[in-house]
Formats: C-alpha cells, sequence, structure tokens
C-alpha cells in the first residue's frame, strides 16, 4: 500500500472513530449514564471559559483521536493485518488505560480540578475523576469501554479492508 492511501485510511476511518466514541460519550452523558464531559476536561486544560473549554476540548479530543488512529494503524500493519475482533480488543485495551492511567494522572496536572485531598478552591473547580472515573457516575467506567471498543472495532474494521 501506498503512504498516501495508508493517510487517507487513517483520515477515514479514525474520523469515523472518533465521532463514534464522541457520540457515544455525548449520548451517555445526555441520558445520565454518565456525568463525564471529555471535551470539557481537555478543553479546560486550556481554559477557564466553559465555552471555549468545550470547543477546544472538542478539537483536540479529535486530534488525539487521530493521533491514536494512526498509532493503531501501525499497530495492526506491525501485527499482520486488522479486523473488527482485533479491534475490539485493542479498544478495549485503550479504554482501561483510559480509565486506570489518564483519568487518575489528570489530577495531577490539570490546572482547574480539584484535588481528592484538598477539594475545590477558586481556580480548581471541577470534580476529580476518582477511582475508574466513578466521580462521573456508576456507569462511567463501562460507558468508557463501550465507547472504547467501538473506536477499535470501526478502526479495526476499517483498517481490515485495507491491510
Amino acid at each position: 500500500m501506498t503512504p498516501l492511501w495508508a493517510v487517507a485510511a487513517i483520515l477515514l476511518w479514525g474520523g469515523l472513530a472518533t465521532f463514534s466514541l464522541a457520540a457515544i460519550m455525548f449520548a451517555s452523558q445526555q441520558l445520565g449514564w454518565s456525568r463525564m464531559n471529555w471535551s470539557l476536561l481537555l478543553g479546560t486544560l486550556v481554559t477557564g471559559d466553559r465555552h471555549l473549554a468545550t470547543l477546544f476540548g472538542f478539537l483536540l479530543s479529535f486530534l488525539l483521536g487521530y493521533a491514536v488512529a494512526f498509532l493503531c494503524f501501525a499497530l495492526f500493519a506491525l501485527t499482520g493485518g486488522a479486523g473488527v475482533w482485533k479491534g475490539l480488543a485493542v479498544g478495549l485495551v485503550l479504554g482501561a488505560i483510559q480509565l486506570v492511567v489518564i483519568l487518575p494522572l489528570l489530577v495531577l496536572f490539570h490546572p482547574r480540578i480539584a484535588s481528592e485531598y484538598d477539594g475545590p478552591s477558586v481556580v480548581r473547580r471541577l470534580e476529580p475523576p476518582g477511582f475508574l472515573a466513578l466521580n462521573f457516575g456508576y456507569r462511567t467506567p463501562l460507558v468508557i469501554l463501550v465507547a472504547y471498543a467501538v473506536y477499535g472495532a470501526v478502526l479495526g474494521a476499517g483498517y481490515g479492508l485495507i491491510l
């Protein structure tokens, strides 16, 4: 496969997978299954204005989605191909990393998330995710795992067509 086709595949399937993940996370929030707003969490890294933070966070989440899609493409290419089941497994691993590593570490460097030990302040007003993001609702870990599983399955299915 030529590099141009690889870039086109990453742009297409990475965009579809990221959109799927974002749609599931947004729907879960609107349906009351989770209170986690990943766009707001990412955007408030950059600004304290909640409206701008949501916009910046949405853009940042898409950039991160494409970066991960690129890494997944490389992983699939190096391991001999892709498929729905392989993508689903990769997505579940990504979701577990989000829950166990990324969200707990976010508290350490995010300028606007309150510490679980010190509580909120004038600047740090966002609730910390807590263990497995359970502070955002008891269904949040399941929602994150499902969203990432769909993300991975879409990537696996799409990349499977060309790898």
